[in-house]
């Protein structure tokens, strides 16, 4: 017999294979199994540390604050044919690459060098403004904080807040208490026929104001301070919140636009308490408009012209900064208003913006009045060297967007609102005995059908 179509089979050689076999898909199934686990307490972790810490400083400062969405854009360019480019300037480019690794290997921001030692330092870096959205128009330096002149420091208590003065005889500015101030009301613009444009502007939506009113510029003031301050409307911010309210108003959203000058009005004036007398203003708006949900603080930077403008097709614009509060609570829901305006400034003029910022009380008041509406943002439109052609340019820039982001969110609230069904009982008219509408309920029905049509278009048009 040949051998050759025999093969000896070693039982136990045979044996000792299935067994290291499945002694292998038992390490590869605990493997599996305590990587299973460990990632499902992780993302439990996650969502308790995002339900207990409502900070948005551990959540997302850091690396995520400095990709746009271009560097995603560049990156589906390079899988998807003809994907429509934007006019931002390229993420990809060497110079982004290279500090965006070495940032990520090092935790050392090369535009920063104080980051080398922020992290050796205790409280170095803390209390520094953090980017929550990063703008097309640079990250280069955060907002600076505004300080008084001489003239709206009524007295020097080294920063520290005690009981505020009374504002027109009330006690605390901060409390819901008390008298307060009157807020003037934008004159409603004439209907320009669009689509969006309300029946009245009388009702207000949009509350325009200034926590710091006195925050002026160079060349509206004929100056060259480090620190331009004036009272006069025409020659401060109030005078850029009048092109947005005047915008707002045009585009048929009833716009308050409040010109309190609390340096002039309020007895023993203090700077410190800037954001607590506004917010009397915020307050007394709210009160005797039901209606009103967007809350505006328009301010301006501190820093010069060369950080605070840019040249889109030619024309030179005043940059903005979107500021939140670290302090408040629900910043996720302000932060979120605040990322639709952000985002519609990338789209349409892609550098104007230069991002999202968050400060905690150690920068400033901390809070900013945001946790009285989820729409409310402080804004910083230019800075000190800004001229009024380039103010008014962003001013009715910010306007035109953020009418069109009331619009839609008008739209949202319309589709998600519930449907309310008539009774048929409260609409149909009398019926004669034979089922038919008596002669005088159906002549009734149809007069008031023809008068109700009649005034439609007319409602429409005032």
């Amino acid at each position: 017999m040949n051998k050759k179509w025999f093969q000896l089979w070693n039982i136990g050689r045979l044996r000792g294979k299935v067994l290291d076999v499945l002694s292998l898909g038992r390490t590869m199934l605990l493997l599996a199994g305590g990587s299973l686990v460990f990632f499902m307490l992780l993302g439990a972790g996650g969502i308790a540390g995002q339900k207990l810490n409502s900070s948005p400083i551990p959540s997302m400062k850091g690396l995520a604050a400095s990709l746009s969405s271009g560097f995603f854009m560049e990156i589906l360019g390079m899988e998807v044919p003809h994907l429509p480019q934007g006019k931002e300037a390229e993420e990809l480019s060497p110079k982004n690459v290279t500090s965006f690794v070495f940032q990520l290997l090092t935790s050392v921001n090369p535009g920063d060098p104080k980051s080398l030692l922020a992290r050796e330092v205790p409280g170095m870096g803390s209390d520094d403004p953090f980017l929550l959205r990063k703008g097309s128009g640079g990250v280069a330096g955060a907002p600076a904080d505004y300080h008084p002149g001489t003239d709206e420091l009524a007295s020097e208590d080294g920063g520290q807040e005690h009981d505020p003065p009374a504002i027109n005889g009330t006690e605390d500015p901060g409390s819901d208490e008390g008298s307060v101030p009157d807020v003037p009301v934008a004159t409603p613009s004439p209907d320009t026929g669009g689509d969006n444009v309300p029946e009245d502007t009388s009702i207000k939506r949009v509350l325009i104001y200034h926590s710091h009113p006195r925050e002026a510029f160079n060349p509206l003031l004929g100056a060259q301070s480090d620190n331009p301050s004036s009272s006069l409307p025409s020659k401060n911010i109030m005078l850029v919140g009048s092109y947005i309210a005047k915008r707002l108003e045009e585009h048929g959203v009833g716009t308050i636009h409040s010109q309190e000058d609390y340096a002039t009005k309020v007895k023993d004036y203090k700077w410190n308490f800037s954001y607590k007398y506004s917010r009397i203003t915020v307050k007394a708006a709210l009160a005797g408009n039901d209606q009103l949900t967007d809350l505006i603080d328009i301010h301006r930077d501190s820093q010069r012209h060369g950080k605070t403008t840019t040249v889109i097709d030619g024309k030179s614009y005043a940059q903005v900064y979107f500021i939140l509060g670290h302090e408040n609570k629900d910043w996720k829901k302000n932060e979120a208003f605040a990322n639709k305006i952000h985002q519609e400034l990338e789209k349409s003029y892609p550098g104007l913006s230069r991002g999202i910022w968050g400060k905690t009380s150690s920068q400033g008041n901390g809070e900013y009045n945001q946790s009285l509406s989820p729409n409310s943002v402080l804004i910083e439109v230019g800075g000190i060297d800004n001229t009024e052609e380039e103010l008014k340019r962003t001013a009715e820039i910010l306007g035109d967007i953020i009418a069109d982001v009331y619009w839609k969110n008008q739209k949202a609230d319309k589709v998600d609102a519930p449907q309310t069904v008539t009774s048929p009982a409260t609409t149909a008219p009398a019926a004669q005995p034979g089922g038919e509408p008596s002669g005088d309920s159906a002549k009734a029905t149809g007069e008031a059908g023809g008068e109700a049509a009649g005034k439609a278009p007319a409602n429409k048009a005032s």
